[in-house]
């Protein structure tokens, strides 16, 4: 049987950057011409930060080296690519492990060749799609059935042998064979694949190259550690909880004991049987994990490290409504608690302090996460946005924080303010308000309207002096104004004709004051308008 080398055969989908085009490339081709590429276009985006973290990532920090300080840091930001010396490293680092990169044989890719079930069975390659049907796991867009598992190509079974790692759902496994802990043919308890735990958030820039830069912690080099490709290859047996030695080990993680069986066809060589066992369990989530925010449990000036834990995404909350967080540099109060964004944001912040990274650079954020149902034995859904973040935005004192804070601050109130306006409606026809956590309310709608005018926002303050900003802001506030309008003048139209009056609701036990007509309702959301929006306020008296 053919191999499939991933040092050189096409497996990672990359888009070109002097036309758009899709490439497949080896680990190789990746690296040294990563200044070429702007993206990574995947089956599914949460196989993004896999591929970087299991592959790309530490391949560039065991081969070229971690950042000594933020001086390195520029000199190979600035240089925009790798230079021919760091080039021929990566293509001898490549080439001395070369035999660890191989999908298929004795010790291949992130797998055990060995790996056997004590059943003597194997299960559809379909166990590894996160979007395929299989056991309990029914995907809101699955169109295949278990009993048709997919015959994937070598080069996407890799990619999903790698998501598997880092996302894999959680309870019950194949048992393997020589595992003394499986009882009835499978192990139980098995926690999620690691970035399962987490909000993720990887910064981004124009190309590949960048991306990787920034995804290098500054000064890190006594945290690098072990990739699992130098060490021996791994057994079946999964040993107890165990704690990363140092980045390369966290990021490389082997959370399953995985085994890809490859099969001739006519069309080549297909992966349509796999086995998928318990694998590594960390024991707990490493303090330096740098590809998460953090969120503690109690005010900042009484939180301790203990009361950290990873800030997950909220399904269907766009990222930049949580923009607060994100631009949490140091800890910051939200309610009762305090957030902290990852520690790769804290350190865009600091370069760009000391001028490492111009305050105009085209910085990107994107965020991944996946939701799990059933005590996380199901993908329930698929967490994925991406915004510009202005790099000077990155300091609590800068102008344009407090700019960005601002407009996202006002998006969430001018929801409530619509949302308070159905409700005094509602109850002003007799109904009850829609409750907040059934059905989509009107704020809801407002806020996906507005998404694209943030998003814009966003992408054209980097630079702006103060002047500039204000008008931005006075900008924004007329469209978001325009926009509220526009849903509240819907949420009128909705109202039954008859009610021009006070009236009382139903449901009502006791006899409150007559319920608000409209136009009390009315002057409410003019009132509330003129507080949320008072630039916009000011312009129109003004006019």
């Amino acid at each position: 049987m053919d191999r499939f080398d991933l040092v050189h055969d096409g497996w990672l989908p990359l888009r070109q950057r002097h036309d758009g085009a899709l490439l497949e490339v080896g680990i190789e081709r990746a690296l040294t011409e990563a200044d070429t590429f702007t993206e990574l276009v995947v089956e599914l985006a949460t196989q993004v930060p896999a591929l970087l973290r299991q592959v790309l990532l530490p391949v560039v920090a065991d081969a070229v080296g971690l950042p000594a300080d933020r001086a390195e840091w520029r000199r190979r930001f600035e240089a925009g690519a790798f230079t021919e010396a760091e080039r021929d490293r990566i293509r001898a680092y490549l080439a001395e492990h070369g035999e660890r990169f191989q999908a298929f044989g004795h010790a291949p890719f992130a797998q055990v060749g060995s790996l056997e079930a004590v059943s003597g069975e194997t299960k559809g390659a379909g166990l590894l799609v996160a979007t395929e049907f299989t056991g309990n796991n029914v995907p809101l867009f699955g169109s295949r059935t278990e009993a048709e598992p997919p015959a994937l190509t070598p080069a996407e079974a890799v990619r999903w042998l790698v998501h598997a790692h880092c996302w894999d759902t959680a309870a019950i496994k194949t048992g393997a064979k020589g595992d003394s802990k499986v009882k009835a043919g499978k192990t139980t308890g098995n926690p999620t694949g690691p970035l399962g735990q987490l909000g993720v958030l990887i910064p981004t820039g124009r190309t590949l190259y960048e991306t990787l830069l920034l995804n290098l912690p500054v000064g890190a080099r006594s945290l690098l550690g072990t990739p699992q490709w130098r060490r021996p290859a791994a057994g079946p047996v999964w040993a107890a909880a165990g704690y990363p030695d140092g980045l390369l080990d966290l990021w490389t993680w082997q959370s399953r004991r995985i085994r890809l069986i490859p099969e001739d066809t006519p069309q080549g060589v297909r992966v349509r049987r796999v086995i998928v066992a318990a694998g590594d369990r960390m024991r707990e989530l490493p303090e330096w994990e740098p590809h998460t925010a953090w969120k503690y449990d109690k005010p900042a000036a009484k939180a301790k490290a203990a009361d950290r834990k990873p800030r997950r995404h909220m399904p269907g909350k766009a990222i930049w409504r949580g923009l607060e967080a994100l631009l949490a540099v140091h800890h910051s109060d939200l309610d009762s608690g305090s957030v902290e964004t990852s520690s790769l944001l804290r350190q865009a912040a600091d370069l760009r302090a000391v001028g490492a990274l111009q305050e105009d650079y085209p910085l990107r954020v994107e965020a991944f996460g996946i939701m799990y149902g059933t005590q996380s034995a199901i993908v329930d859904d698929v967490y994925h946005d991406l915004i510009p973040l202005p790099v000077a935005a990155l300091q609590a004192d800068a102008e344009l924080y407090g700019v960005l804070v601002e407009m996202t601050s006002q998006a969430e109130q001018l929801a409530r303010a619509i949302n308070h306006l159905s409700a005094d409606l509602r109850r002003a026809a007799g109904l009850d308000p829609i409750p907040w956590d059934k059905g989509q309310r009107p704020g809801q709608q407002l806020l996906h309207r507005l998404d694209p005018v943030v998003r814009r926002v966003l992408g054209h303050v980097g630079g702006l002096d103060d002047e500039q900003l204000e008008t931005v802001l006075l900008a924004w506030e007329q469209v978001a104004y325009r926009i509220t309008r526009q849903i509240a003048d819907e949420v009128f139209a909705a109202v039954p004709e008859s009610v021009f009056a006070p009236r009382r609701s139903s449901s009502d036990k006791e006899a409150p004051a007559a319920k608000p007509g409209l136009g009390h309702v009315e002057g409410t959301l003019r009132r509330d308008l003129s507080v949320i929006l008072p630039r916009a306020a000011e312009h129109r008296r003004a006019a």
